[in-house]
């Protein structure tokens, strides 16, 4: 490894990082997931009949620059067979769009493939949701009217808080929709009726009956209002007009509010347009609807790696970010606080416009650069605490931490017998932030596995490995997103680098490494719930490989310098390392092929050569 080549590597990327910093002090990079909000926010803008035909060509040819060439669509490059019902959902965009018709060359793989594959009743369990919304499928039969959830007592047998709070908030406009079975059309609606594959078409939600029909709810709740899941939507609307600073919730609360009777010119339905218009950005040329644009995430890591490079404190840049992060800091309280009644709020969001709707993961990375400036200023001394706080007060029973809500994985809840249930319906302690939570209480904080808290967590960790010696991530692609995090959040607490289970899973991060020296792993992955190497390295992969190596290792290895030189000779990837939803939705962060090869390449040279 040449080291003065590394060195300047690092200043350079450096550099470019704080060349890339806008005006208020943060960073925007495209937050670049799945096709599935560029076409339901087409479709909606026929159904409303918005009157901009630029805008429903840009999002048309967004649609068309991901299709494969078989003609069809996926939801990540090496997926096969193709996606179902991304397919269903470009298929059905692009007629609404009126630049195509059923029977056009562009659209005849696509048809076809739906129709080979059972149809219409094939797709998800979003996907006919929200084709039943816009009267291409019918709605089911339910034994009891849906909306009762969110009106049952917390002494219910099952009551909203018992779902995770993402799937509340896509939960709440579409039941507003179900029991009376209304649905928005236009003079835009497709014709799908070939498409409709056997009889009873509509009868194939079952998962959606399955939901409702074992919550054995008794019948004196029944005489509850819908006003509940109106109330529960007008509280979580952000400044910004967003349900909670979603694209996707905003779209179907769009959908709830229209057909509860509220008028297109209102205030909420307008200022929700316009909060979606402003999650746009721009990528290859096309226009894409970002589902949570990452705002704060992106500057947060940014200005940690920033730090960890040794860009001083006192640096315009650093100084203006931190100033940011001080105003995004949460100061109400959201639903988090049900199952958390006695903390204060002081966590973070993911994008600039959350205010009601913290996460773990952007807490620990807020606080990261929050404690560089803990000895200079007293203002930032309360943020860090408010912030430490409500982070460690977060820590679910079992010792780990979740995504946004403490104790929200109920067995019921994880086990019905719906697609999806234990990744949408629950939000469980996951390896990944349990890992990344420990590192910093470890490494900023001065907790070790001794302290009660991380004990717990470390616990939960080692109960957590797999069977080869990886962890399973859950918000990134996959085992070797899992596998740092947890190990470099044990090391941080003080686990030793020579502890058998550690060494176990460097073995297996390097029975792993692809031939050119760097790291790739497909989202096949998150599908089939064990490791699927991917023969092209990605930047962000191999860095995160790379990092859990370099934490264990005292010296320099023949394969981690092969690692390094890659990620100095490779600077970009297309390819999705972002999870949302196994096999349904996964992001390409523009900002992770800057962030994490920085990161690592400090760490190595700090570790190695200083």
């Amino acid at each position: 490894m040449d080291m003065r080549k590394l060195e300047k590597e690092i200043f350079r990327r450096c550099n470019e990082l704080l060349s890339l910093q806008k005006p208020d002090g943060t960073w925007r990079f495209c937050f670049e997931n799945s096709l599935i909000t560029d076409a339901y926010m087409l479709i909606l803008l026929r159904n409303i009949e918005y009157r901009n035909e630029k805008l429903i060509k840009q999002i048309t040819n967004r649609i068309l620059s991901q299709q494969s060439e078989d003609g069809l669509w996926r939801v990540y490059p090496d997926e096969e067979p193709a996606n179902l019902s991304a397919t269903i959902q470009a298929y059905t965009a692009l007629l609404y769009s009126q630049h195509f018709k059923s029977n056009d060359d562009k659209l005849q793989s696509a048809k076809q493939f739906i129709i080979q594959n059972g149809g219409l009743k094939e797709a998800d369990l979003l996907t006919k949701v929200f084709l039943a919304m816009n009267g291409l499928y019918e709605w089911p039969d339910v034994p009891i009217d849906p909306a009762i959830l969110f009106s049952l007592p917390m002494t219910a047998p099952i009551n909203q808080y018992d779902i995770s709070s993402y799937a509340r908030a896509h939960f709440a406009p579409v039941l507003l929709m179900a029991d009376e079975k209304k649905k928005l059309t236009s003079k835009y609606t497709p014709d799908f009726s070939d498409l409709y594959i056997g009889e009873n078409e509509g009868y194939h939600l079952e998962e959606w009956v399955n939901l409702f029909s074992l919550l054995n709810i008794r019948d004196s709740y029944l005489h509850l209002k819908k006003e509940k899941i109106l109330s529960y939507i007008q509280h979580h609307i952000e400044p910004d007009g967003t349900l909670l600073s979603y694209s996707m919730t905003t779209i179907f609360m769009i959908y709830g509010l229209l057909t509860a009777g509220y008028e297109l010119n209102s205030t909420v339905i307008q200022n929700a347009l316009s909060g979606l218009l402003k999650m746009f950005c721009e990528t290859d040329g096309t226009l894409h609807l970002q589902n949570s644009p990452s705002t704060t995430w992106d500057t947060s890591l940014i200005l940690y790696t920033l730090l960890e490079a040794g860009v001083p404190i006192h640096n315009s840049a650093i100084i203006k970010g931190a100033q940011f992060l001080l105003i995004q800091q949460h100061t109400k309280y959201g639903d988090w606080s049900v199952h958390n009644p006695h903390a204060a709020p002081g966590g973070w969001g993911f994008s600039i416009g959350n205010t009601i709707h913290p996460d773990i993961d952007d807490t620990q990375a807020a606080l990261r650069t929050i404690a560089h400036f803990y000895q200079t200023n007293t203002v930032y001394q309360t943020s860090y605490d408010r912030g430490l706080n409500w982070l460690l007060s977060m820590q679910n029973d079992d010792g780990g931490w979740a995504a946004f809500e403490k104790n929200t994985n109920r067995f019921l809840i994880g086990n019905l017998p719906i697609k999806h249930a234990k990744d949408a319906l629950i939000d469980p302690s996951t390896p990944d932030l349990t890992g990344r939570t420990i590192e910093f209480l470890g490494k900023f904080h001065g907790l070790n596995h001794h302290h009660h808290s991380v004990k717990k967590a470390v616990n939960w960790l080692w109960e957590n490995q797999e069977q080869e010696g990886s962890w399973y991530g859950r918000w990134g692609v996959c085992y070797l997103y899992g596998t740092w995090a947890a190990i470099t959040g044990l090391i941080a607490c003080g686990v030793s680098p020579q502890n058998k289970r550690i060494q176990k899973a460097k073995r297996w991060l390097l029975s792993i490494q692809n031939e050119d020296g760097g790291w790739g792993e497909s989202c096949e992955s998150d599908k089939k719930r064990r490791f699927v190497g991917l023969r092209q390295s990605t930047p962000s992969q191999t860095a995160w490989a790379l990092n859990a190596l370099t934490v264990i290792s005292d010296q320099p290895t023949a394969e981690m310098d092969l690692a390094a030189k890659w990620l100095m000779n490779h600077k970009k990837t297309d390819y999705p390392t972002g999870a949302g939803l196994p096999g349904a939705f996964y992001i390409n962060y523009h900002s992770y092929n800057k962030i994490w090869p920085l990161l690592v390449l400090v760490n190595y040279y700090k570790k190695f050569v200083r």
